[in-house]
């Protein structure tokens, strides 16, 4: 213990290394995919430990504890009714012909020889119109999945194809929350953030678009599902009508107008459930597998394909794998481990662990360089520790103020950075709540689609090169040394 009561940076780092060294373990036993499956009871479990060895080392405080509690509470719980209404519209947009529309017309019009180059830029242009890559990949992001695997890609490259787009959209959008965030936490006006973090995300995502067209001219996809097939049994399964893309036309136009976002989504769901039996008269019957005759029929078989899986024979193997949906019940893990990530974070927070570690990485620092790569790596660390994007970005602000300060750093290096190595590699993270809601909406697993989410891994390396060429940084002090 020190001097001050709070806990030692050994015991501080001793729930981190438990945790890390469990999940490493897990991957090398049991494969990456197993990771869904014990990650919140390794979260749990490192919880525990943290408030055990605080106790032990008798700077455990209820007072402190419940804080934190309240802290991680309040950043993570608004998570969880989206999460429901991401999996209600994954399931209505589905059923009602959205995305079966979205197919159909993305088979015929698109390439697909460009067609990672022209997902990854069509979901950074929704991205940056609609300030929100979450909802970007639960629609549009959804239907590309789809057209992909008829085309023949991996589910990866489609993967981070999406994932790239629609995050460097978020990163630059004036709309995004964590933009906002970034910026208004770090004292900084929004759109010289934007302008400044540009210098970082544009070679970014050029390497990335590179990296997507040279995938598509030259890479060899594997097995195309026959695509005649696939529109056949599109046709045959579902009302393929460009009316149904009124129902996005509707949710886009609220985002525009910036609603909400449970509210935006709350209206999507109802109007995917009313284009069910407008635009889909027979896919309950067909999901039921017999005649539905009265309306309470229907609204219970509505109910239970809502809250449950659901699967629908359309006579085409890679097809039916493909629109079978969740429900509710799909994104309960999903919800569990965000719930468990949370009182990690509750835990290092509250039992001052957190801060014990932030305090011993900005005591020593004073090059420039190190400073960024502190930063980069704090980002990281927080990402994995707090399991939350916006509560990594706030405290990762309040921790390294002052040293930018003190050493003459502009503060919008400052913003840029935790852009770089916070907002775009928390959905790289299997527990934190960005990668548990990507993958389960995507369907492809966080360790499947990492390496190819191209913009996302270039993003932090980016800003580790700018700060030690030293490119458009200003110095305020001239004691700093590069």
């Amino acid at each position: 213990m020190n001097n001050n009561g709070s806990p030692s940076l050994a015991i501080s780092l001793a729930p981190v290394i438990f945790m890390l060294a469990s999940l490493i373990g897990i991957i090398v036993f049991a494969g990456g995919n197993s990771i869904s499956d014990y990650s919140h009871i390794i979260l749990l479990v490192s919880a525990l430990v943290a408030v055990a060895l605080a106790a032990i080392s008798r700077t455990l405080s209820p007072s402190q504890l419940k804080n934190g509690f309240r802290r991680s509470a309040s950043q993570i719980l608004p998570a969880v009714p989206l999460l429901i209404l991401i999996a209600l519209i994954s399931t209505t947009w589905l059923l009602s012909g959205v995305v079966p529309t979205l197919i159909d017309y993305g088979i015929k019009l698109i390439n697909p020889t460009f067609f990672l180059v022209t997902t990854c830029a069509v979901c950074a242009l929704v991205s940056v119109l609609t300030g929100s890559s979450w909802t970007t990949i639960a629609t549009i992001g959804v239907a590309f999945i789809g057209i992909g695997r008829v085309m023949g890609y991996s589910e990866g490259w489609i993967a981070g194809a999406i994932i790239s787009g629609a995050y460097f959209g978020d990163k630059v959008s004036p709309l995004s929350d964590t933009t906002v965030i970034a910026s208004s936490s770090c004292g900084v006006d929004l759109f010289d953030h934007i302008r400044y973090l540009m210098l970082t995300a544009i070679p970014a995502m050029t390497i990335a678009m590179l990296t997507f067209m040279c995938v598509g001219l030259f890479g060899h996809p594997t097995e195309a599902g026959d695509a005649s097939e696939i529109i056949h049994a599109l046709h045959s399964t579902f009302n393929i009508s460009p009316f149904t893309l009124i129902i996005p036309l509707i949710v886009g136009i609220m985002i525009a107008l910036r609603i909400k976002t449970i509210i935006t989504l709350s209206v999507g769901t109802i109007l995917g459930i009313a284009g069910i039996f407008v635009f889909q008269p027979g896919i309950l019957a067909a999901i039921e597998g017999a005649g539905l005759h009265s309306f309470a029929d229907h609204f219970f078989t509505t109910l239970r394909v809502l809250w449950s899986e659901t699967s629908i024979s359309t006579g085409s193997e890679t097809l039916d794998s493909f629109v079978s949906t969740g429900g509710i019940t799909g994104m309960l893990p999903t919800i569990c481990l965000v719930v468990c990530a949370m009182l990690f974070g509750a835990a290092m927070i509250g039992t001052g662990m957190l801060a014990t570690i932030a305090r011993k990485i900005t005591d020593h620092l004073s090059r420039r360089s190190s400073i960024v790569g502190a930063t980069v790596s704090s980002g990281l660390f927080l990402n994995s520790c707090t399991a939350d994007q916006y509560l990594s970005i706030i405290i990762g602000g309040n921790m390294y103020r002052s040293v930018y300060e003190r050493y003459g750093l502009q503060p919008r290096l400052l913003s840029r950075t935790l852009e770089d190595s916070v907002s775009v590699t928390s959905v790289l993270i299997p527990w934190n709540s960005c990668g548990v809601t990507q993958s389960t909406v995507l369907g492809v697993s966080t360790l499947t689609y990492l390496p190819y989410c191209i913009f996302n891994v270039l993003s932090p390396v980016m800003t580790l090169v700018m700060a030690w060429t030293g490119y458009k940084i200003g110095i305020l002090k001239p004691q700093l040394q590069s």
